[in-house]
């Protein structure tokens, strides 16, 4: 395609060269270099985020919400996932349900049963806390609960 008026690249005036302040007075930004004279504004000292006095925008804002840090975080796991992935007789701990692909990571606690379906083989599970059902569907199969 030959080069045209009508097709040049890049098009007329979309590109300018970037104006180099300060070298010289014949350059016309020389001296104060489009700054003026004194002031805040010549002295750099007025950051981005500053409003002129006016209450700035993230203390305008109101907080939200509330973050324990004390808070104890577990991975959390589901007693019909734990039955379908494992066999009879199977010890069943946090590095066996990763390995096994039931959960992604073991979180900072370790890992919470949950008692939500059901479990139909006699497993050992060892875990940093069940809740009551899942202790109680665990032992009702046959299988053993382990706290850690």
């Amino acid at each position: 395609m030959a080069n045209e008026l009508s097709n040049l690249k890049p098009s007329p005036g979309s590109t300018k060269p970037r104006k180099r302040v300060g070298r010289g007075e014949g350059s016309g930004k020389g001296k104060t270099a489009g700054r003026g004279t004194k002031g805040q504004g010549a002295r750099n000292t007025i950051h981005p985020r500053f409003e002129g006095g006016q209450m700035p925008l993230q203390r305008r804002l109101p907080k939200r919400g509330f973050n324990n840090i004390f808070a104890k975080q577990y991975t959390e796991v589901r007693v019909d996932r734990i039955s379908e992935k494992f066999s009879k007789g199977d010890t069943v701990d946090a590095a066996a349900l990763k390995e096994a692909g039931v959960i992604s990571k073991i979180a900072k606690n370790g890992i919470k049963v949950l008692g939500n379906g059901d479990i139909d083989k006699a497993l050992t599970v060892k875990a940093a806390k069940f809740t009551k059902s899942a202790a109680d569907k665990i032992a009702a199969a046959g299988g053993t609960v382990e706290v850690i």
